[in-house]
């Protein structure tokens, strides 16, 4: 229990009716869990106003509300006695209610956030693996659900709404955690999931146009500044000077962060640099070796290939060793980092290395498929299959890229949901065919196990196959049904029918 007037301290609000100084239990904002002592945080949605449940919920005993129009616009009896208390921006009033519901739990914890277009999900497992690894026990939040331990939690959205992100953070401080990290997403700006937090880092990795549409972001200078939201409520401001629109975040944000740290991979006028870089494989390691200078110097091996995560391993580096983790501890994580279906590498012999990437659209395709070409190779062979009741541009975009840029093609299965599979490799063969790819290039084999073992069965030394588009995905559906089905795990097993 606690008293509104404390919850709602350091949001701007005025009482239209009753009090505000009365006793609250929780906060809620689904008008079917409402309840005596509980109050209820009416919003606009693009498709719901929650406004118009209001004596749905008066009947179910709720008694205290914050609202964003004014009486004469609820529909409320004369005869009521409620306490409606007006704010301009409900969903931020929501973040200060759910932090104050929860005792402020991540208040006395190093809270660091990650935005990005791409990487986020790579980045904060560098950062949970070199903090762990120097004694700290993190708590992470993300595309891949909220991670506790050994506990694992599915979440609905990269940045949860606020009330979910506060439960969570309860159950972090609450199992020992003394790190937070956690992706945020545009939208959870946008929709203020974040609001009255206070982040030790913010990490800006990269911008690039998505997420524009109807229900997300009406143009990519929205999108911009969504992301930039993050500059302004952090302690330390980690940015990759490398990306073309960093300038223009960082203007955007203004300096409301107490420090900058600009990072970079080759230039050595940013604060911290990453040089001499090595493309390494082997039936030992596969990975980037480099150095760092400027503000930290360090030899370093990163066990995810590719530049793009090197680049994205600066900050991490850069924040440990800001919070006082020692070189040797950093250097010693990111040789043993792996983020489960992000640049994975699930097998690795003389022969043949096989990797498990989520990349399941045209460009993500073709960025992976440019940063195995920098580690010496035989062919690069593709496997991966599009989804289902999804626009066709997607299997379109993937068939052109698998055209433009592998040796060898599996077309096989993803989730077909309730087209047929068939009809969907039908689309991507097209597609590949009408790029320019190889008419003896490729194979189609509905079946994904079987496409996985083809590729590997047929592996010619030095071949890199990527087994993409799932990722970490532990599932596969078809017709409505869903399976348990893992790429790392069927790769694993096929290893060990084959002998590997």
């Amino acid at each position: 229990m606690g008293v509104l007037r404390d919850w709602l301290k350091g949001t701007e609000y005025s009482v239209l009716m009753g009090t505000d100084d009365t006793e609250v239990s929780d906060v809620i904002f689904d008008s079917r869990k409402a309840e005596p002592e509980t109050v209820f945080v009416c919003m606009k949605g693009s498709r719901i106003d929650s406004h118009d449940f209001i004596s749905d919920v008066v009947k179910n005993g709720c008694r205290t509300f914050v609202v964003e129009k004014d009486l004469e616009e609820l529909d409320i009896k004369a005869s009521c006695e409620l306490n409606i208390i007006r704010t301009d921006n409900a969903r931020r009033t929501l973040a200060y209610l759910s932090a104050a519901r929860f005792g402020y739990p991540a208040k006395g914890l190093t809270l660091i956030g990650i935005t990005g277009t791409k990487g986020k999900t790579s980045t904060s497992y560098m950062f949970k693996k070199v903090f762990e690894t120097a004694g700290r026990k993190v708590g992470v939040i993300g595309t891949n659900g909220c991670v506790i331990g050994e506990e694992r939690f599915e979440t609905l959205n990269t940045t949860p709404d606020s009330y979910e992100l506060n439960s969570y953070f309860r159950k972090m401080a609450d199992a020992g955690c003394d790190t937070i990290v956690m992706e945020c997403s545009s939208q959870g700006f946008k929709m203020d999931r974040t609001a009255g937090l206070r982040f030790d880092y913010g990490v800006f990795l990269n911008i690039s146009p998505d997420h524009i549409g109807p229900l997300e972001h009406k143009d990519f200078d929205e999108y911009m500044y969504c992301k930039s939201r993050l500059l302004t409520q952090c302690r330390v401001a980690i940015v990759n000077a490398d990306d073309e629109h960093c300038e223009e975040i960082l203007s955007l944000a203004g300096e409301f962060y107490e420090r900058l740290i600009r990072t970079s991979v080759g230039n050595s006028m940013a604060d911290l640099y990453a040089f001499d870089l090595e493309f390494l494989r082997s039936s030992e390691f596969t990975g980037t070796a480099f150095k760092t200078g400027g503000i930290i110097e360090l030899t370093a091996r990163l066990s995810i290939p590719g530049i793009f995560n090197v680049s994205n391993s600066l900050p991490v580096i850069a924040a440990a060793a800001d919070s006082g983790i020692k070189n040797e501890d950093i250097v010693r994580a990111l040789k043993d980092v792996h983020v489960d279906g992000r640049m994975e590498v699930v097998y690795k012999s003389d022969i043949f290395t096989v990797i498990v990437d989520y990349a399941h659209n045209g460009v993500s395709m073709e960025n992976l498929m440019q940063t195995l070409r920098d580690y010496e190779h035989g062919r690069l062979v593709v496997v991966f299959g599009c989804g289902g009741n999804r626009s066709k541009e997607r299997r379109i975009g993937m068939g052109k890229a698998a055209a433009r840029s592998a040796d060898f093609a599996v077309f096989t299965s993803d989730n077909s949901r309730n087209e047929r599979p068939e009809d969907i490799m039908a689309d991507v063969e097209e597609a590949y065919l009408k790029a320019g790819g190889d008419p003896s290039g490729y194979v189609k084999i509905k079946d994904r196990r079987e496409a996985i073992r083809y590729a590997m069965e047929n592996a010619r030394k030095g071949d890199i196959i990527a087994v993409i588009g799932k990722g970490h995905e532990d599932y596969q559906e078809e017709n409505g049904v869903r399976k348990h089905f893992l790429d790392k795990e069927e790769i694993l097993k096929i290893r060990d029918e084959l002998s590997l």
